[in-house]
C-alpha cells in the first residue's frame, strides 16, 4: 500500500527509453502514515475459537481465585466466626452443633466454582459466536466499523 511507485531504470534503458530520466525517491513523511480502513466482516469460526479460549482463561482464573480466597478465609478464622455466631444464635436446644463447613467445605466450593466455569465457557463461546453473527448482519446494511491506523 505505498503512495507512489518508483522505477529505476539502468543507463541502457535511459538510452533506449528518449529523454525521459527516472524521478528520485520522494521521502517519506515524518508523522507516518493514516490509513482509513473498514471492518465489514468478522468471521464467524475466529470469533468462536478466540471466544472460547478467552472463556477458558477466565474460567481457570475464577476456579483459581475462589481456592484462594477460600483458603484466605479460612486462614483469617471467618469460618469460625460464622460458626461461633450461629451457636449463639441457634443456641443449643436443638442437639445439634452447627457447622457451616458442611455446606462451605472447599470441595464443595471448588467443584461449584469448576461448574460455574464450565457453564460460562459455553455460553461465553456462543455469544462470541452470535455476536459474530449480528455484526456482519448489521454491517451489511450499515457498512461496518470504520478505523482510522497510523504508521510509526
Amino acid at each position: 500500500m505505498s503512495d507512489t511507485t518508483v522505477m529505476e531504470t539502468s543507463s541502457s534503458d535511459q538510452s533506449s527509453a528518449g529523454s525521459v530520466p527516472a524521478r528520485p525517491a520522494s521521502p517519506r513523511p515524518r508523522g507516518g502514515r493514516r490509513v482509513k480502513l473498514m471492518v465489514s466482516r468478522v468471521d464467524p469460526w475466529s470469533a468462536m475459537k478466540v471466544g472460547f479460549l478467552l472463556s477458558v482463561a477466565m474460567g481457570i482464573a475464577m476456579v483459581v481465585m475462589a481456592a484462594v480466597l477460600w483458603a484466605l478465609m479460612s486462614a483469617m478464622g471467618v469460618f469460625d466466626s460464622i460458626n461461633s455466631l450461629a451457636s449463639q444464635i441457634i443456641g443449643d436446644a436443638a442437639g445439634q452443633e452447627f457447622d457451616i463447613m458442611d455446606f462451605l467445605g472447599f470441595g464443595r466450593v471448588l467443584s461449584l466454582s469448576v461448574v460455574i466455569a464450565v457453564i460460562d465457557i459455553v455460553l461465553m463461546t456462543a455469544l462470541a459466536t452470535l455476536g459474530a453473527f449480528l455484526y456482519n448482519i448489521v454491517a451489511s446494511l450499515v457498512g461496518g466499523l470504520h478505523l482510522t491506523l497510523t504508521d510509526d
